[in-house]
C-alpha cells in the first residue's frame, strides 16, 4: 500500500484540478510500488493513467523496453566502503545516502532529500565507480545513459530519446548516470555549436528539474569548463575527484593487499612512490596485473615476487611513455 501522505496529496491535487501535482503524486506511488517489486500494480497504474488522460499533455508514457536502446540498466557491484575517497567526499556521499534512506523524515518537515550530484575530475579517478557505489548503497538499479544511441542527427531526435529514458527513471527509484556530461550539456553561448545542441541542453535542464527526489541523478565530466552555466546550479552536490596523492595511492594498495588475504611483500608507501603519479584506474590495472601473475604462478610465485615482477614492467612502461 502506498504511503498515506502520497494518497492524501493525490486526492487533494485531483480535487483542486492540479494536473502537475496529480502527475507527481502518481509517479511517486508508481515508483514506491516498483521499489517493493509490485511491478504488476505499477504497470496497471501507469496504463490506467495513460488510458484516462484527456490530452497529450496530461498523458503518461507507457514504459516498455524502448528506453533500453538509449540506456543500460546495471546491478551495482562496487561498494562505497571499498573506495579511497577524501574525507570531505566520503562525508558528502554518506549524507546523501542517509537523506535518501530517511526521506520520509525529511518530508515530514516539508523537505526533500538531495538527489543531484555533479562529479568533476580527470579521467580514471573514480567518477563512474562512485556513481555505481551510491546506487549499491541505496540498493537501486544503476542506469547509464548511452550516447552512441542517444544522440541523433535529426531535429528533436536526441531530446525525444532523452525524454524516454528520463520518463522511465521518473517512475523507478534508481541512480541515473550521465558520463561525459559535457556531451549533452555544453555551454549554449558557444557560437561554434549548432542550434540543435542548444535545444538539447534546454530540454535536458527542464527534464532534470522535473525528476523526483527518489531518482538520484549523477553527472560526470572531465571538462567542467565546457558545461553550460545553468547546469551548475541544478546540482546540489558538486564533488571533485582528483588523482590520488602518494598517501592515497598507498591506502589503495594496502586495501588490495588485505583483499588478497595478506600483505604485498612490499611496504605500500614504497610501492606508491615507485609507481609515481598514476590515476586510480591505472592503480587498479596494476593490481589486476599482480593478481593475474600470482594466480598463474600459484605454488611457484609468491605475492612478493609477483609484485616485484609487475612493478619492473610498469616502470619500464613509464620510461617508454616518457620518451
Amino acid at each position: 500500500m502506498a504511503r498515506a501522505d502520497l494518497l492524501v496529496s493525490l486526492v487533494r491535487a485531483s480535487a483542486e484540478g492540479d494536473r502537475g501535482r496529480v502527475r507527481k503524486a502518481t509517479e511517486a506511488i508508481i515508483a514506491e510500488e516498483r521499489a517493493k517489486n509490485h511491478h504488476v500494480l505499477a504497470d496497471r497504474l501507469t496504463r490506467a493513467v495513460a488510458n484516462g488522460a484527456e490530452s497529450p499533455r496530461a498523458a503518461f508514457v507507457v514504459h516498455g523496453s524502448a528506453w533500453r536502446r538509449f540506456a543500460t540498466e546495471l546491478v551495482p557491484r562496487r561498494r562505497l566502503e571499498d573506495l579511497v575517497l577524501s574525507d570531505a567526499n566520503r562525508a558528502a556521499c554518506r549524507d546523501l545516502i542517509e537523506e535518501q534512506r530517511r526521506a520520509s523524515v525529511l518530508r515530514a518537515h516539508s523537505l526533500e532529500p538531495r538527489h543531484r550530484v555533479l562529479l568533476v575530475g580527470p579521467p580514471g579517478n573514480g567518477k563512474t565507480t562512485l556513481a555505481e557505489a551510491i546506487a549499491e548503497a541505496l540498493s537501486v538499479p544503476f542506469i547509464v545513459v548511452r550516447y552512441e544511441t542517444m544522440i541523433g542527427s535529426y531535429l528533436g531526435e536526441t531530446a525525444n530519446r532523452l525524454k524516454r529514458v528520463v520518463d522511465y527513471a521518473r517512475t523507478t527509484p534508481c541512480v541515473l548516470f550521465f558520463d561525459e556530461f559535457d556531451a549533452v550539456a555544453k555551454e549554449r553561448g558557444d557560437t561554434h555549436e549548432t542550434g540543435e545542441i542548444k535545444r538539447v541542453v534546454t530540454s535536458l535542464l527542464m527534464q532534470v528539474d522535473g525528476l523526483p527526489s527518489y531518482t538520484v541523478t549523477v553527472a560526470a565530466t572531465n571538462h567542467p569548463e565546457l558545461l553550460d552555466r545553468a547546469v551548475w546550479r541544478r546540482f546540489q552536490l558538486r564533488l571533485s575527484l582528483d588523482p590520488p596523492s602518494e598517501r592515497g595511492l598507498a591506502r589503495y594498495l594496502e586495501k588490495f593487499g588485505r583483499h588478497m588475504g595478506g600483505g604485498l611483500g612490499h611496504a605500500p608507501a614504497k610501492l606508491a612512490a615507485r609507481l609515481g603519479p598514476v590515476s586510480y584506474a591505472e592503480a587498479e590495472e596494476f593490481c589486476l596485473d599482480v593478481k593475474r601473475r600470482f594466480a598463474l604462478g600459484t605454488g611457484g610465485v609468491g605475492m612478493k615476487a609477483a609484485v616485484t615482477a609487475t612493478l619492473k614492467l610498469w616502470e619500464e612502461r613509464g620510461r617508454v611513455v616518457a620518451e
